[in-house]
């Protein structure tokens, strides 16, 4: 599994002009990727590391100050561009593997505190936010 985290003063997920996600104040927008073999363990770990990172301001993690969480899935967080010019998407989980997953690390999330926004599984989806800092972190659960 593998996310991007960005530490965000608002950021907002949009679907054929509806707002599907959004949060306004600061917190975390997530960008998650799935591969073939993840499974529940690496949700545990990736939404507990999620959480508990210590990247907001002053050092403080999601939990610290109860930070919302935007979480949309991006299957391109696996393309490889080694070679050519044509990324290859084939290290990326297909939908029925990854859905399931991205909702399961959501419900993890809430099950640990988060309020948490998503965008729209599968969704041509545009993302608006304002990193702050910029934060930019990348984490890949432990294999």
């Amino acid at each position: 599994m593998r996310a991007v985290i960005q530490r965000t003063l608002r950021a907002s997920v949009t679907v054929d002009g509806e707002v599907v996600g959004h949060t306004d104040r600061p917190g975390l927008l997530v960008y998650l990727g799935v591969t073939h073999d993840d499974g529940p363990a690496d949700v545990a770990w990736t939404a507990r590391k999620i959480w508990e990172l210590r990247v907001l301001r002053e050092e403080r993690s999601a939990s610290d100050d109860d930070a919302p969480v935007l979480v949309v899935s991006q299957f391109t967080l696996y393309g490889d561009t080694r070679k050519g010019r044509r990324p290859s998407w084939s290290a990326a989980a297909p939908g029925p593997v990854s859905q399931p997953l991205y909702d399961a690390l959501c419900g993890e999330l809430e099950r640990l505190g988060a309020h948490v926004e998503r965008g729209r599984f599968g969704a041509d989806m545009q993302v608006e936010s304002v990193n702050d800092g910029p934060i930019t972190m990348l984490l890949d659960s432990p294999r």
